[in-house]
């Protein structure tokens, strides 16, 4: 009775995170990724410029160089963005999924910890100490607080997968026989996936660069620093994309008004990218010496089977989407398309993700290959490619996500649906346009990470003079300066405007899947998960363990270099 006499508008306010706690938690870690991008973002245009050949850098007095904004936007749009957006989704998802609450003290105590990680960073960054970008290569050394702030972002994520791994075991102990929720199921094996493929950047991270910048060590190989790199570099490209895959196999045919056409077909992709993601590191390595063409070409056989679980995706999601237009009215080959919930901010934002990682996608298979990659190998080509894939496959789903997820955490309706639909349209455009221009550029072998736009007068012209993809580059970049203030209007618009009453909520836009009798055999099989986990491991310690062996053997250090 005494809760009841409450107003309801007092009462909402007060009961908003009371049945589920873990809401607040995951407000907290979205919202600080998305400031991280808006700061990111907001350096972004000024890297495009740079490649159309102007230099805005100096007229900027807070940022000392090209390189230390380069690295601000970085490490905010790639590394911090990304594991904070993600440590709040992949958490939220499978308490849902499973109905069971997280250890709060666990999931602030994991905030607290990334926070502290991010303001060392920052601040490493912002004193113009570590301005050698997020790809962490020696012999270019940056401040001790730099790596160990980064690094702290990453055990952030990886406590917080052990903790979803902790939860699940926790339903399989209350639930014996049954076979693992679909959505609770992606994110598990996306979890397992980088909690093996975060070793390299930790081991590089903890016994090579940490007392190397402290000055404990007088020197680091920069091969082994590379390698154990790029052990987590590439597949740090799936932990972000799967949780993209989460939205787009869960939710995202629901929000067209179909079904998922397959749960064992989206099962058996995640367990594919557990088993294929990591051991694929060597393809970024090609023009290494120390590394033996034999086994570069294993890492690169592998990186092609990598490309099954998109195409079944494609094809899954595709289906998906196909069934639904056509029982909305769609006739013809391709009649459903326009049949689709195009009116909808959140399924367009992430329709359009998809529609770019197919171009993303392409683009990899020219980075994997050995002949190609060569002609491409740190050009803008590079940077053109991973803003197809995270840049726009990543980050749009991401805002597609949060359209929803905002309302959903806040009990607060979305700022403008017009606007997020303007702010996804020109944030594809604009990234299309971009990313044409840094191809295009990148085979006319402009290289990347350079201030091409202050060269010396007898340079001018030394990495061709390619007038339309330059333009191409830096229009892209303002199209795209107009779509971050569009989507983070709508943003803080929805954060900051009013709660709903408790019968308003915005619910999770689950989708059904469908999954027939005969296939429960087949689902218990994939529900094995720490035998595939194992299984993984074996794999990546058969591609990397001969050439890691022979780089620890064969070690040549060199002491750290610092430019700025």
């Amino acid at each position: 009775m005494a809760v009841s006499s409450v107003p309801t508008s007092v009462r909402v306010k007060s009961d908003v995170y009371v049945a589920h706690p873990e809401k607040k938690v995951t407000l907290y870690f979205v919202v600080t990724g998305f400031v991280a991008l808006l700061i990111g973002a907001l350096i972004g245009p000024l890297q495009a410029l740079n490649y159309a050949g102007i230099n805005v850098y100096q007229y900027l007095p807070f940022l000392k160089s090209y390189y230390q904004g380069l690295t601000l936007h970085g490490v905010l749009n790639v590394l911090v963005f990304t594991t904070f957006f993600i440590c709040g989704w992949l958490l939220y998802i499978p308490a849902r999924s499973l109905d069971k609450r997280p250890s709060m003290a666990m999931a602030w105590t994991i905030y607290w910890i990334m926070m502290g990680g991010l303001g060392m960073a920052g601040v490493a960054i912002i004193a113009n100490t570590s301005n050698v970008l997020y790809t962490f290569y020696p012999p270019l050394m940056g401040h001790w607080a730099f790596y160990l702030g980064l690094a702290l972002v990453v055990v952030g994520s990886l406590l917080t997968g052990i903790e979803v791994v902790r939860m699940w075991l926790s339903w399989k102990r209350e639930n014996p026989g049954k076979i693992t929720p679909l959505p609770a199921y992606m994110c598990l094996l996306t979890w397992l996936m980088w909690l093996l493929a975060s070793l390299g950047l930790v081991s590089e991270v903890v016994f090579l660069l940490l007392p190397w910048s402290m000055g404990l060590v007088d020197g680091v190989d920069p091969l082994l620093a590379r390698t154990l790199f790029w052990f987590t570099g590439h597949p740090i490209v799936y932990f972000w994309l799967l949780p993209a895959y989460v939205s787009w196999y869960a939710m995202f045919p629901k929000q067209t008004g179909g079904e998922l056409v397959s749960d064992p077909l989206t099962r058996l992709v995640f367990i594919f990218f557990l088993l294929f993601s990591t051991p694929v590191g060597l393809h970024h390595q090609f023009s290494d010496p120390g590394i033996t063409p034999a086994w570069k070409l294993v890492h690169s056989t592998l990186t092609s089977l990598v490309a099954v679980p998109s195409l079944i995706t494609a094809f899954t999601i595709g289906a998906s989407l196909e069934k639904a237009g056509r029982e909305n009215g769609g006739r013809g080959l391709l009649g459903w398309i326009p049949k689709l919930n195009w009116r909808n901010a959140s399924f367009t934002a992430q329709a359009l993700a998809m529609f770019s990682f197919i171009f993303g996608g392409a683009g990899g298979v020219v980075n994997a290959s050995f002949g190609l990659n060569a002609v491409v190998h740190n050009t803008t080509w590079v940077p053109g490619h991973f803003h197809l894939t995270v840049g726009s496959a990543v980050k749009l789903s991401f805002f597609g996500i949060a359209f929803w997820l905002l309302p959903n955490l806040t009990r607060k309706k979305l700022f403008s649906n017009g606007m997020a639909l303007a702010s996804s349209w020109l944030w594809f455009v604009g990234m299309m346009v971009f990313s044409v221009g840094m191809h295009w550029q990148g085979i006319l072998a402009v290289p990347r990470r350079a201030h091409v736009s202050n060269l010396s007068a007898n340079l001018v012209g030394a990495y061709s003079d390619g007038v339309i993809p330059r333009f191409l580059t830096g229009f892209g970049g303002v199209i795209l300066l107009f779509a971050v203030i569009l989507f983070f209007t709508v943003f803080f618009g929805t954060l900051w405007g009013k709660r709903v009453h408790n019968e308003d909520e915005v619910e999770i836009p689950w989708a059904p899947a469908h999954a027939t009798p005969s296939n429960n055999r087949i689902l218990k099989v994939m529900d094995h998960v720490f035998i595939w986990w194992a299984f993984s491991a074996f794999i990546v310690a058969a591609a990397y363990g001969p050439t890691l062996f022979n780089i620890i053997t064969n070690t040549m250090r060199v002491p750290g270099w610092k430019l700025w």
